[in-house]
């Protein structure tokens, strides 16, 4: 009996130190991302417009984090208003014959509507003090003491500017990098290649980061922002990216395309690695700012909605402009 009870031990101690130096529940991260995995590319393989509808529904939850968020610090974000303007500027840009062009219309003019909005600050209901008061249970105090909002005066009140810069913040964060998502599916004629490249590959670079970290990580990349992230850990996440660039490629494109253009999934995945890294530090930083741990609970085992997407909405830009510019 003893005998069958030691390596029973010595697998729970093996994974507990893997969730201390990850940071994360595992076993509840890889059923997580293996859902995920299967929910986004049912939609891809049913219809595009399906995962259209996927990504407004995505940045809709994101956007209702970030209220939460920045209300636990006494910052206001007119939620309505942005989901508004956010589904209706990602569904434009996607259905207009004018992409890009309706993506800039609508961006500036959700700029202006948000920041209205931001500035007069209504609120409706008691769901948001709720979720707050779930939100500050829930965080460590230690995250609230380094909080730069952390004043011995209690309650912190902002001014109306404070208010609209954060909104106008978060439009250029959610919904305007989202909007490169959908640009992707509107050129070349390679949806679900583009798709693929955009939302999978820098969920596959946090992947190689994180096992990369985890077994390898020795030179901290940015301890005081996230103390997790390595080196090693960056170097994994450019090569996994790396590596499923490739994939994708040689299931996209012909021969003519790889003679002369072998060279774009190495770009794609030194891009991807860093500039997803650089992500999630702007997103630790964030976190650390306002004092919290995860940007939600939504996702177990990875935190929030927006602690899933600041990687995959940081690279967005540079992976669609890439594939732009090579007519891939």
């Amino acid at each position: 009996m003893e005998r069958n009870e030691q390596p029973h031990e010595e697998a729970e101690e093996t994974l507990d130190q893997i969730n201390k130096k990850t940071g994360r529940n595992m076993p509840q991260a890889i059923a997580t991302g293996a859902a995920l995995v299967i929910l986004i590319v049912a939609c891809l393989l049913l219809s595009v417009d399906l995962f259209v509808l996927l990504v407004v529904v995505f940045m809709i939850l994101a956007l209702w984090e970030l209220r939460v968020d920045f209300a636990t610090v006494g910052l206001h974000l007119p939620v309505f208003m942005l989901w508004l303007c956010s589904s209706f500027t990602l569904i434009a840009t996607y259905y207009s014959p004018y992409h890009l062009i309706t993506m800039s219309l609508s961006i500036i003019v959700s700029i202006i509507l948000v920041a209205i909005a931001a500035s007069v600050k209504i609120s409706v209901g008691n769901r948001l003090s709720l979720a707050v008061a779930g939100k500050l249970s829930n965080t460590d105090a230690s995250a609230r003491l380094e909080s730069s909002f952390n004043h011995e005066g209690g309650e912190q009140h902002h001014s109306r500017l404070s208010h609209v810069a954060v909104s106008v913040l978060t439009v250029l964060y959610i919904p305007l990098l989202a909007s490169c998502v959908i640009i992707s599916l509107t050129f070349n004629g390679h949806p679900i290649a583009h798709a693929i490249m955009l939302v999978f590959l820098p969920a596959l670079s946090d992947t190689g980061g994180l096992f990369a970290g985890a077994w390898l990580g020795k030179h901290k990349l940015s301890p005081r922002i996230s103390p997790k992230k390595s080196v090693e850990g960056l170097v994994g996440s450019m090569l996994f990216a790396m590596a499923g660039a490739f994939a994708v490629f040689a299931c996209t494109y012909d021969a003519s395309k790889w003679a002369t253009r072998w060279w774009v999934p190495i770009v794609a995945g030194i891009l991807i690695g860093a500039v997803g890294t650089f992500g999630d530090l702007c997103a630790s930083m964030l976190k650390r700012d306002i004092g919290i741990k995860d940007m939600g609970h939504l996702l177990k085992g990875h935190g929030g909605v927006m602690d899933r997407v600041d990687s995959i909405l940081m690279s967005a830009p540079f992976t669609c402009a890439l594939l732009w510019i090579t007519g891939l």
